[in-house]
């Protein structure tokens, strides 16, 4: 790894130089604002080799009703998403080419937010972050270097609210089908002395849910100080979440679906997950010259929860001995974790080169333990919230990198991108199988990537790139016995066409991995996916967006995916042998993902759309059985907005309405598989059963509300 700190070092020095070779061009995009520098190093511009979208403030405010992030996102090219509680409020989650949750990187301002042990994104502890959001970039494939895990399948960069330079104050509030409403003060003092800018956001989100009592309640804030002058700015920012959910993540059964897609069978009646997070960052913008700009970023997250489950007729040693055999328990399984981050970066730009070099430091910190709070039949002196079980972890996480644009001639522009990053997974104890968990991981990855973008004509461009990403296994797969990291290869060849009324962006790609760890279909006790290692894989699919201009009235965004997904020469247990099954489709990945969404402007200030979405059959294992199979579905949406200026008291007042699935369809968007082999019929004779669980999403419902702007 020595030799790779050496290039990078050299290839940074070598920046400028290269500059000189080439003569001054025209920026035609306008002067960078001092907020974006926040997302800099993790973001790509329109021009760049790399597939992406982006996504405005406005874009997002038009169905900004309550529902979670990833619903907002649901658009997207080749995004599927699912809502364990049916309504899209609570435990969602978003999908991008097939891959979980687990394998998209998210940041916010640069900051790693995927949980550093599970790698996962809960958007649950983000309650109505899309309030406070400026603007999104989703990376499909490797992407660019980004800070913390690396991206599999997509990484997601936020960017938090920009200063306002003019004072204001918004209410807005919403309301629902299944008591859904939304809450949000919003406020900001606008720039004083020219320099100074506070702002906040509270707000609160209630809904019961499509699934039986699966409630979510969400309380959440985001409070912002600015200092600004020409060439600085200095944001402190706090945000955070207190989350309380009921468990849906069971599912229903093929019967249960039939019978009635609403119940929901857990019966006890605190059976919540409950869950606090609050996130402090401070960032440094500086530009220093006309060539050099810096930026330093810091961050640290408290979070502590606790997920309360009723246990019947349970075995004593189970539970250390705390209760008797046979005993009904109830348990809060807690963790209680700390995560520091400190970023920096640094960008040369002159005419025909950038370069943004940069590290990113992280700690993890993190407490896992299990209390037993109730028992119908507790040992002699026990003691209400004894603990059964008591481990900790440790992660840090280092890397550096440093990327080039440079204009190679006046059609051609390349991009080098070098990571080297370096991970350390310390853990301790005991876990809440009352198993040992003693891990003592270290990880050493380089990730390349380098492209090309040729644009012969004013209106075309062409580019093709190379990425590769280096992953480690999560807490999960280290208690699975899986050590080994995950590679991926990524390749991308696309075509972007533009003019006043016509965007189109077209791309090719192939993903092949090495030791993907894919889902397997089935959750373990707490409702997570469980991993297992495939071996080769990959992913080979056709994207294609384009926002076509039709007359001023009238605008149609469209996107569709065509991929196949395989695991290659996949073996698996089957009635006590091991088998090998050839070729089989990747769990969760479907062949084809359709979004459009139809723009109508009658008159000004009122916007009317048509959704769609279709989302082709998947499986939900690995081993391609009917058993595990989701079907297609296809649904619509309808959203209006109508802005009024009233001429006193409030600067604008504006309607919205969300119709979701208009046409009722009866759908799952999501569920889970798993299989275990018994011997129930023949002693002699070992059978693989198999089992399937689904999460029904709503049918026809809706969202009503009003921002009044002050």
């Amino acid at each position: 790894m020595k030799n790779v700190f050496l290039f990078l070092t050299l290839f940074v020095l070598s920046g400028p130089s290269m500059a000189q070779q080439y003569p001054a061009e025209q920026d035609s995009t306008q002067t960078e604002r001092l907020d974006e520098v926040l997302v800099k190093a993790v973001r790509v511009k329109d021009q760049s080799p790399i597939t992406h979208s982006n996504i405005s403030k406005e874009a997002l405010a038009k169905r900004n009703l309550g529902q979670d992030m990833p619903i907002l996102l649901n658009y997207l090219p080749s995004v599927v998403t699912t809502s364990d509680a049916g309504a899209g409020v609570g435990y969602t989650g978003i999908r991008v080419r097939g891959t979980d949750a687990t394998r998209v990187n998210v940041t916010i301002n640069g900051i790693p937010y995927n949980d550093p042990e599970s790698q996962g994104t809960f958007w649950v502890n983000l309650g109505d972050f899309a309030s406070s959001t400026e603007s999104l970039q989703l990376q499909r494939g490797v992407g660019t270097s980004t800070n913390g895990s690396g991206a599999f399948g997509a990484s997601l960069n936020v960017l938090t609210d920009a200063f306002s330079e003019t004072a204001f104050a918004e209410i807005s509030n919403s309301f629902g089908s299944y008591n859904t409403r939304k809450h949000t003060v919003k406020t900001s003092t606008g720039l004083l002395n020219e320099h100074f800018e506070f702002s906040g956001r509270f707000s609160k989100i209630y809904s019961d849910g499509y699934v039986d009592r699966a409630f979510t309640d969400l309380k959440s804030y985001f409070l912002q100080g600015v200092y600004k002058d020409a060439n600085t700015l200095i944001k402190a920012l706090t945000f955070g979440n207190k989350e309380q959910t009921y468990q849906a993540w069971f599912g229903l059964t093929a019967e249960q679906l039939e019978e009635d897609r609403r119940q929901n069978p857990y019966t006890y009646d605190n059976e919540t997950d409950n869950y606090w997070q609050d996130h402090y960052q401070f960032h440094w913008n500086e530009q220093l010259d006309a060539n050099w700009s810096t930026h330093i970023g810091l961050n640290y997250t408290r979070g502590k929860g606790y997920f309360e489950q009723y246990k019947a007729e349970e075995t004593a040693v189970d539970f250390d001995n705390l209760i008797q055999d046979g005993s009904d328990v109830i348990v809060r399984r807690w963790l209680d974790n700390h995560f520091y981050v400190a970023n920096a970066d640094i960008t040369y730009k002159r005419p025909g080169v950038e370069v943004i070099s940069g590290i990113s430091l992280s700690n993890y910190i993190g407490d896992h333990f299990g209390e037993v709070i109730w028992g119908s039949d507790l040992t002699p002196n026990t003691r209400i919230r004894d603990r059964y079980y008591d481990g900790d972890a440790n992660k840090n996480d280092f890397s550096v990198f440093s990327k080039t644009n440079i204009r190679v001639t006046d059609k051609l522009t390349g991009f080098i991108d070098l990571q080297g990053r370096f991970v350390s997974y310390k853990t301790n104890g005991i876990n809440s199988d009352r198993a040992a968990f003693i891990t003592d991981a270290n990880f050493e990855f380089f990730n390349p990537k380098i492209g090309l973008t040729y644009k012969p004509l004013v209106n075309h461009s062409f580019y093709t790139s190379f990425a590769r990403a280096n992953r480690e296994p999560n807490r999960d797969d280290f208690k699975a016995g899986v050590t080994e990291n995950e590679t991926l290869n990524d390749i991308e060849l696309g075509w972007r066409y533009r003019t006043d009324g016509v965007a189109v962006n077209t791309n090719l790609y192939y993903m092949f991995y090495q030791n993907q760890l894919v889902l397997t279909g089935a959750l373990d006790d707490v409702g997570s996916p469980v991993r297992a290692t495939s071996g080769k894989s990959y992913r080979l699919g056709l994207e294609l967006d384009a926002d076509i201009k039709l007359t001023d009235a009238i605008t149609i965004t469209t996107n569709l995916a065509l991929s196949t997904n395989k695991n290659k020469n996949y073996r698996a247990s089957v009635d006590g042998s091991l088998v090998d099954l050839g070729d089989t489709n990747i769990s969760f990945s479907p062949g084809i993902v359709f979004g459009n969404t139809i723009n109508f402007v009658p008159v000004k200030n009122v916007q009317l759309a048509l959704l769609s979405k279709y989302v082709g059959e998947q499986y939900m294992g690995n081993v391609d059985s009917p058993a595990s199979k989701l079907d297609s579905y296809f649904i619509n949406d309808f959203n209006l907005s109508y802005r009024i200026y009233p001429k006193k008291m409030f600067k604008s007042i504006v309607l919205s309405g969300l119709v979701n699935n208009i046409f009722n369809k009866k759908y799952v968007s999501n569920g889970y598989y798993y299989t275990y082999e018994d011997t129930w019929s023949n002693p002699n004779e070992i059978m693989t059963i198999e089992g399937a669980g689904y999460y029904p999403q709503a049918t026809t419902n809706f969202l009503i509300g009003m921002t009044l702007q002050f």
